[in-house]
């Protein structure tokens, strides 16, 4: 995962290691307004926020963060240009393929959630390469929301779940919140404690609908391209000042 060396490698004094997220969550937004007041295609834009997310990743292994999910390409996406589209497919594909060796030397486990039937079958191939390739690692769990949509997320698993009820393998009473999460692209992976927003759209834009129930907000004005360590330790230092009440007094 080559990217420019960064600072901060370890965690501020000021953060309490013991109240650190365990999931981070990122809705990486901006990356193509960032390009236009620089005057760039939004392609570099795209590629600037490889390099930040590649960071981000990163500063959380340094700073013993368990989990991050990163919203790289929505449902919505698809109704963007088509010449972005294909550039976004190539560059994942390219970016798996270049950055799967480093992914093994750091002891990243990568997952990808979404409905990925309907990607390129190459960058289907790269993905479950990657996926393999790490499954028996036991580092930061990095999971990249691909083709997702949270709406989707919720119908397919109700899907599954009304087939078993209907082939007489399940009673209805039996549905609880752990057996819904076990249907989920999400099975396995604990909940965000923290989600992060950049470019200050106030808005959750379909990612993660069930995952985030109490999850904590934070809106940056940044671009994604800009948000670097500096960032996330203003965000984290946000997220250790506020009560986690769960609903309860």
């Amino acid at each position: 995962m080559t990217t420019k060396p960064s600072i901060l490698k370890d965690l501020p004094a000021d953060l309490d290691r013991e109240r650190l997220p365990k999931h981070v969550a990122v809705i990486m937004d901006g990356n193509g307004r960032w390009a236009k007041r620089q005057g760039l295609p939004r392609i570099v834009g795209h590629r600037r926020g490889v390099d930040a997310l590649k960071d981000l990743l990163r500063c959380c292994r340094d700073w013993g963060i368990e989990a991050l999910t990163a919203y790289a390409f929505s449902t919505e996406n698809w109704g963007r240009p088509l010449e972005e589209v294909d550039f976004l497919m190539t560059l994942f594909e390219r970016v798996l393929r270049q950055e799967l060796r480093e992914m093994m030397e750091e002891d990243v486990k990568i997952k990808f959630v979404g409905n990925l039937d309907s990607l390129p079958k190459t960058l289907r191939a790269e993905i479950d390469r990657s996926v393999e390739a790490t499954q028996n690692n036991s580092g930061i769990q990095f999971s990249v929301a691909t083709n997702y949509g949270g709406r989707q997320e919720i119908l397919q698993a109700c899907r599954s779940i009304a087939a078993m009820v209907q082939d007489g393998k399940l009673q209805p009473d039996q549905i609880d919140e752990g057996l819904f999460e076990k249907h989920l692209y999400t099975a396995g992976i604990c909940d965000p404690d923290l989600l992060i927003r950049t470019s200050g759209e106030m808005r959750i834009s379909n990612f993660l609908l069930w995952q985030v129930a109490y999850a904590e907000i934070y809106i940056t004005e940044t671009m994604w391209p800009d948000f670097d360590r500096q960032a996330f330790h203003v965000a984290l230092r946000d997220y250790q000042q506020r009560q986690r009440r769960f609903g309860k007094v």
